[in-house]
């Protein structure tokens, strides 16, 4: 049986459709914008860069109380406030019962998220080690295996940035033991090792706006099992004169 969801559900206010000329709402994933339920256990946002699915991804931690850069609950640190405001025009449903511990990791400000845990002094809640002596793939890792716990609320933009193939796999593994503790994780993606996980909603973001699809459907992972399946075929076309 699963468990309920931390976040069931996230739609746009009405509050927002004044604003849809303007940044970041003039997106086709903004604007397509209905009712888009969680998966109570895993939820992934895929699609091109630039396709949106960070900047939602951004709001929705933020309208969870999380810091636009990074970090639980009580990381409240500001290098530069470059995220927009979309997170005050949305409509989050959650769950009766809140998360025991909550987390948004993005790639492109883990550095200063890793300075901000030795500021605070808590690198024993990541084994120990501070992150900023560690390879930035150890570090990531790291935080995954030793900061996360069951019943947590996790969201994770580009988790697979620092990360090796076979490190992918022993994420995916740990995501697995956390969602069956109970954990919730929204996970905006490149990887196609990653979005394999099995039962997992799947939402494209793109130039049509944002709709559900299958695994074997994504861009991702066609490309990649056209690549691996001929390489040779590929590379010839790729590099033809």
């Amino acid at each position: 049986m699963r468990a309920r969801p931390f976040l069931s559900d996230v739609s746009l206010k009405p509050s927002a459709r004044p604003l849809m000329d303007t940044f970041p709402f003039s997106l086709p994933v903004v604007r397509a914008l209905g009712h888009l339920p969680m998966h109570p256990q895993v939820t992934f946002f895929v699609g091109e860069n630039g396709s949106g699915k960070s900047t939602l991804l951004e709001a929705i931690a933020v309208a969870m109380g999380l810091n636009a850069e990074g970090g639980g609950r009580n990381f409240s640190f500001t290098t530069r406030a470059s995220h927009s405001g979309l997170h005050d025009h949305l409509r989050l449903v959650r769950g009766i019962t809140p998360p025991r511990d909550s987390y948004f990791l993005r790639a492109e400000s883990f550095f200063n998220v890793s300075t901000e845990i030795e500021n605070l002094g808590v690198e024993d809640y990541y084994g120990g080690k501070p992150l900023h002596e560690q390879s930035h793939g150890e570090a990531f890792l790291t935080l995954f295996m030793e900061r996360f716990g069951g019943k947590g609320f996790y969201v994770l933009d580009e988790p697979e940035a620092a990360l090796s193939p076979q490190r992918q796999l022993a994420m995916l593994s740990r995501l697995h033991d956390l969602a069956r503790s109970g954990s919730q994780f929204v996970v905006a993606t490149h990887s196609p090792i990653l979005m394999a996980y099995p039962d997992a909603v799947i939402y494209e973001c793109g130039a049509g706006g944002i709709r559900q699809v299958a695994y074997e459907d994504t861009e991702h992972y066609r490309v990649m099992h056209d690549f691996i399946a001929n390489p040779q075929r590929m590379l010839k076309v790729l590099l033809a004169d």
